[in-house]
C-alpha cells in the first residue's frame, strides 16, 4: 500500500466583489497575477449557487481589501451568511487582509486581527500582487484543517494524511507569519 494518501479538501473563498478573491486563488495555484482580472463570482447572478457552494466545506478563507473599509465593514454579513449556509460547525475560517502592497490603507491590522479574534479565526495580510503572505494563508489553513481530523477523516475513510518531513514539526510551516488567534 502507497503511505502517500491524497485527499481533497473543499475551501471557500469569499468577500465582497474586487477584493482580490480570484487574484489569491491564482497567485497560490499558478504563481500568476492579472491586474484586469474580473471578480464576479459573488455578483447577484450566482445568489442560486450559494447553499451548494457552502456545502461540505472544511475550510473558508474570508478576504476584505486594507484600503476599502466598506469591504471589511461587510464581514459580518459574510459571517452570517456562513453560518446559515455551511454544513459543519468545525470548519477552519481565515481572515485575509488583502491589497497590502498599496498605499493608503483604511483597515489596519490590529482591526483585522481583533476581528480575527472575537470570530477565533486565523489571520493574515497578504498581497496577490507581491505574492506575501499568499502561500502562508493557504498552507496554515490546510494544516489547521489537517490538525481537526472530524474535518476530513470521514473523506479519508480513517487513512490518515501523510504531511512532508517539514510540515511534521509543527508550528507552522510559515514560520509565525500567520497570526493563530
Amino acid at each position: 500500500m502507497d503511505d502517500d494518501v491524497l485527499t481533497t479538501l473543499k475551501i471557500l473563498i469569499i468577500g465582497e466583489s474586487g477584493v482580490g478573491k480570484s487574484s489569491l486563488l491564482l497567485r497560490f495555484t499558478d504563481d500568476t497575477f492579472d491586474p484586469e482580472l474580473a471578480d464576479t463570482a459573488g455578483q447577484e447572478r450566482f445568489r442560486t449557487l450559494t447553499p451548494s457552494y457552502y456545502r461540505g466545506a472544511q475550510g473558508v478563507i474570508l478576504v476584505y481589501d486594507v484600503t476599502r473599509r466598506d469591504t471589511f465593514s461587510k464581514l459580518d454579513n459574510w459571517l452570517n451568511e456562513l453560518e446559515t449556509y455551511c454544513t459543519r460547525n468545525d470548519l477552519v475560517k481565515m481572515l485575509v487582509g488583502n491589497k497590502i502592497d498599496k498605499e493608503n490603507h483604511e483597515v489596519d491590522r490590529s482591526e483585522g486581527l481583533k476581528f480575527a479574534r472575537k470570530h477565533s479565526m486565523l489571520f493574515i495580510e497578504a498581497s496577490a500582487k507581491t505574492r506575501d503572505g499568499v502561500q502562508c494563508a493557504f498552507e496554515e489553513l490546510v494544516e489547521k484543517i489537517i490538525q481537526t481530523p472530524g474535518l476530513w477523516e470521514s473523506e479519508t475513510q480513517g487513512r490518515g494524511v501523510r504531511l512532508s518531513d517539514q510540515q511534521q514539526g509543527g508550528g507552522g510551516s510559515c514560520g509565525g507569519y500567520c497570526s493563530l488567534v
